[in-house]
């Protein structure tokens, strides 16, 4: 019993820490979308050209 309680707990965090990820990621999402067209975003693990 004390074993799920703790599972519980475990996930009902985990779960709120990517809710607020996803939350600040949409809202840096937002804010690209909002940059003027001379800025260039690069998306996230792509390389650059040489």
């Amino acid at each position: 019993m004390v074993l799920t309680a703790l599972v519980i707990a475990m996930g009902t965090s985990t779960t709120a820490r990517y809710e607020r990820e996803q939350r600040a990621a949409a809202g840096t999402a937002t804010r690209r979308e909002a940059a003027p067209a001379a800025v260039a975003v690069e998306p996230v693990g792509m390389a650059r050209a040489a």
